[in-house]
């Protein structure tokens, strides 16, 4: 009887032992999952800070040529000079993080790693997926610019000095590129801001828009968002590993939606 009582109160010890581990690995799991939720509130609520707003108005988009390096560079016949007036909307101050993307996807497929260098080798689609998660976190409604959106706030919208480039007309002081990039991506917000306040929209990542690519109108447009089909999306801005002119704001890039490039990131946009 005493072997038997001993068993017993073993058991009891036991038992108990492993169910205080289970309530503790469950409430640790419990306080995991709200950390998560808490610091993806948190990576939303900072995104919904840095959205700068882009007054409406009227501008010229595309070219007839353009001088880079006493270079001329003339436009293709897909660039054709047209008139275009938008509403006011939102558009980020950065690139969309590594650090941001991780946070509320919890995935990184990123090429070049950190936590402050724009996300890269993403698809499209996958920045539709983010956009989607963002917005159940949120109460805006965010989405890529537009090729149009892109370009006028790359100009700096209604205070534009007409540069070259986003913010200057010395492509060093705003961007990384082919001459200053030591071939790598950098972490946001390092150089110059354009005349609106928004950073990095000439080189570092080549950025996705939400328009399929098509030959620009020859007539004025208002609010354009491009063909409803295609087969390529937009990029702008240029890249860390492309040449001064084709980063210049007027030029145009396009990709298959589903290619995934060590310099394609993208930036958000919302209509408020």
């Amino acid at each position: 009887m005493k072997h038997i009582s001993n068993i017993w109160k073993t058991s009891v010890l036991l038992f108990a032992a492993l169910t205080f581990a289970f309530v503790s690995c469950s409430s640790s799991d419990d306080d995991n999952d709200s950390e998560d939720s808490v610091d993806k509130t948190a990576i939303a609520n900072r995104i919904v800070q840095n959205m700068v707003k882009v007054d409406g108005g009227t501008f010229t988009m595309g070219y007839d040529s353009y001088v880079v390096d006493g270079v001329e560079h003339k436009a293709h016949s897909y660039d054709a000079m047209h008139q275009v007036t938008l509403s006011s909307y939102y558009i980020c101050k950065y690139p969309v993080t590594q650090k941001e993307y991780e946070a509320i996807m919890g995935t990184n497929p990123s090429k070049w790693v950190g936590e402050n260098i724009p996300v890269n080798k993403v698809t499209w689609a996958e920045c539709q997926n983010f956009i989607s998660a963002l917005n159940k976190l949120t109460n805006h409604t965010f989405r890529l610019p537009t090729e149009a959106e892109w370009e006028f706030a790359a100009r700096g919208g209604n205070r534009s000095q007409n540069y070259t480039f986003a913010g200057s007309n010395n492509i060093n002081e705003v961007a990384w590129y082919l001459d200053n990039s030591d071939s790598t991506l950098h972490a946001v917000g390092l150089k110059k801001p354009n005349e609106l306040g928004i950073y990095d929209m000439t080189g570092n990542v080549c950025e996705w828009c939400n328009d399929w690519a098509n030959n620009y109108p020859e007539e004025a447009v208002t609010n354009p968002t491009g063909p409803t089909t295609g087969n390529y999306r937009i990029l702008r801005g240029g890249s860390y590993c492309w040449e001064t002119y084709l980063c210049a704001v007027y030029y145009r890039h396009w990709e298959d939606p589903a290619i995934r490039y060590n310099n394609i990131g993208f930036r958000l946009a919302f209509t408020q």
